[in-house]
């Protein structure tokens, strides 16, 4: 199974299967956890080091949940 707009692009047409769309789709899970990770690592920081809340990492951390749970709930009841 190819990409259906990728495959389109006559360079890309060879380079496109479900290795690709697997690597890629791992990679940006991983590098979504990891800037979690560091937002929340820098959220605690400002916390205990300034005692000060930065609500706008709270909300990108409160962003990334809704989004990878509800996710989790459409695929896991609709696919």
């Amino acid at each position: 199974m190819t990409h259906p707009i990728l495959s389109r692009i006559p360079i890309l047409r060879n380079f496109v299967d479900e290795r690709f769309l697997e690597h890629r789709r791992r990679s940006s899970s991983l590098a979504g956890f990891s800037t979690l990770i560091v937002a929340g690592c820098i959220f605690e920081y400002r916390i205990f080091a300034d005692h000060i809340i930065s609500w706008d990492l709270f909300a990108v951390i409160l962003t990334f949940a809704l989004v990878k749970m509800s996710m989790f709930a459409w695929y896991r009841f609709n696919v």
